[in-house]
């Protein structure tokens, strides 16, 4: 790990691919962590498995606009520097990545990546460009930290599956570590959306994982894919979640469950005006269900 401990803090990303391409040719592995910024626990732990696994750590903080649809929460989105930075500060992180927009989305820029496969359905249905968006942020972020290790959350699954997917297309020299989604106490997978939400919100809002609680028991009871969504719908509705999906997929691909594939559980929903998203692997049976 890096040995200062207070991160260097780069905003471009020449400069910041010039000190880890340095880094490397070192002989250092070089450990990365794409971030919207507004830092939990959830990205902490992402910090500890690329310290584990690497000399040197980045992090980026970006709130990227090219992945907000135009009635969604870009502007109110938390941004929160000062406590992000402190968070970082200890030794595990060697450089901050905050760039501006003009740095990623350079005046009259004009090349976006279109996707296409785990990019369909789901969020991609709900949330139309918004993994395009994802995939173009992506794929600069790594051109300005040519890391030999990205880092991503399992809360966002689908997501992990595109870039992962995108990595796979383009032949990006990067491996993508996908880490297990850090929960409070009572369920709640942790965002940085959450704290949108109002109390009594806040406290409906375990029926996110409630609902994927009653998904695994189903599933492992032997029911059929679409009876297990029936039972995720109702228990969300029962709470007063507004449903926008409760699908069982094969964990790969997004589509019906295969026998003898991981399965995958998700839900998205709201609450007020907040939107969240949940997921939990489900093992591999012979009969999926459909």
């Amino acid at each position: 790990m890096a040995d200062a401990a207070e991160p260097t803090v780069i905003s471009g990303p020449q400069e910041l691919r010039a000190a880890v391409l340095a880094a490397r040719g070192r002989g250092r592995r070089v450990g990365f962590v794409p971030t919207m910024g507004a830092l939990h626990a959830g990205h902490v732990s992402l910090v500890e498995r690329a310290a584990a696994d690497c000399d040197d750590v980045a992090v980026s903080i970006f709130v990227n606009p090219t992945q907000f649809g135009p009635h969604e929460d870009f502007t109110r989105y938390p941004r929160t520097p000062e406590s992000d930075l402190a968070l970082l500060t200890g030794g595990r992180v060697r450089w901050v990545f905050a760039p501006h927009a003009d740095d990623i989305y350079p005046p009259g820029w004009c090349t976006r990546i279109t996707v296409d496969g785990p990019a369909r359905g789901l969020e991609g249905e709900l949330r139309p460009g918004h993994f395009s968006g994802v995939a173009t942020v992506v794929c600069r972020l790594f051109m300005a930290v040519p890391a030999d290790a990205a880092y991503f959350g399992a809360k966002d699954w689908q997501q992990t599956l595109v870039v992962r997917r995108m990595v796979r297309d383009l032949g990006l020299p990067i491996e993508v570590v996908v880490c297990p989604t850090v929960r409070e106490p009572d369920g709640l997978a942790m965002s940085s959306r959450n704290a949108y939400l109002a109390p009594g919100d806040r406290q409906r809002a375990t029926a996110m994982w409630e609902s994927l609680e009653v998904a695994a028991r189903a599933w492992d009871a032997g029911q059929a894919s679409s009876a297990i969504e029936r039972l995720m719908r109702g228990h969300l509705e029962s709470r007063g979640v507004v449903v926008e999906y409760a699908a069982v997929v094969d964990a790969e691909s997004l589509d019906a469950v295969r026998p003898g594939a991981e399965a995958r559980a998700l839900v998205a929903g709201r609450l007020g005006a907040t939107r969240l998203i949940d997921n939990r692997p489900l093992p591999p049976r012979q009969a999926g269900g459909g």
